[in-house]
This record gives structure tokens, sequence and C-alpha cells, in this order.
């Protein structure tokens, strides 16, 4: 899938370069090099947390907006989503295949705000069809972690 840094990183951003190496089979020194590399291409953007808003805030929404574009003459559809990510509720933005153009993530503290985003920001943008929101309910797996603390996997084994 992806190199081996870059695989143990997106588990961990906050291995050490000692673990790093030995987990990777290299250097601490060709670690460090690799990730200093990547970071000044724009390949490793940056390093985040992961949370569950559950437990940390009662008052956070989180929706999933399906859009439906008219793309501009020239630019395509990197126009429209460079006008969309400038908002800062705005989590992501994707160019999606199938039955829509583009994928919003947002948060908010409210259904209300992520309503009010959707009707006065977003489905006023020139070039804006259509938008289809969803609201994330419960989230069980974020980013290969478990949110839930009984989330062992229970399933029985098959064998042949």
């Amino acid at each position: 899938m992806f190199e081996p840094v870059i695989n143990l990183l997106k588990r961990n951003a906050r291995m050490s370069v000692k673990d790093l190496a030995a987990a990777a089979g290299m250097t601490e020194a060709a670690v460090e090099a690799r990730i200093a590399e990547y970071e000044k291409e724009g390949v490793i953007k940056g390093y985040t947390l992961v949370t569950n808003d559950d437990l940390l805030d009662k008052d956070f929404v989180t929706a999933f907006i399906e859009v439906k574009v008219t793309p501009k003459a020239d630019f395509g559809f990197d126009d429209l989503a460079r006008t969309i990510m400038m908002y800062d509720e705005v989590d992501s933005v994707t160019l999606m295949s199938g039955s829509f153009d583009l994928a919003v993530t947002l948060s908010g503290t409210n259904y209300k705000e992520i309503a009010l985003f959707v009707a006065q920001r977003l489905s006023t943008i020139d070039g804006v069809i259509s938008t289809s929101t969803h609201f994330v309910l419960k989230k069980y797996k974020q980013n290969n972690f478990f949110m839930q603390n009984d989330a062992e996997d229970e399933r029985s084994m098959i064998s042949p």
C-alpha cells in the first residue's frame, strides 16, 4: 500500500524515530531524512489527533454533504472545491465518482448551525446545483481506532 514509514506514521504519528526505524528496518538517519523529504514535498501535510467527540463534547455534530455542481469552464471542479474548502466549518472536500460530484465533511455545534451553513453559504455558491446532507449519528471506527471501549471483535473464526 504505502511505504513503511508512512504506514507506521498513519497508525501512530507520535512514534519516535528510533521506534520507526526499528519497525521499518531502517536506520534512524534514513527515517529522519525520509520524513523531512516527505514534509518538504508536501506528502506529509500535518500530524493530527483522533478524538472520541462523544466523550469530549456533547454539543458536536458532523455532517457529510453530497454536492452536485456544474463545473466552470477552464477550471473544472477545482474552482468550486477551492471556494467550498475555504470555509472554517469545512473539514474536507473530495471529488467523487457516482451520483454526486463533491463530498463535503463539516463540523458544528448543532444541527441548525450545519443546516444554516448549507442553506446560506454552500447552496448559494454559483455552480452548486443541489445538496444532500447526512448527519453522523454515531462513530464506530475512525482512522483505524475503535470509538467504543467494548469494540473487541467477537466474530467467530470460520475454518475450512
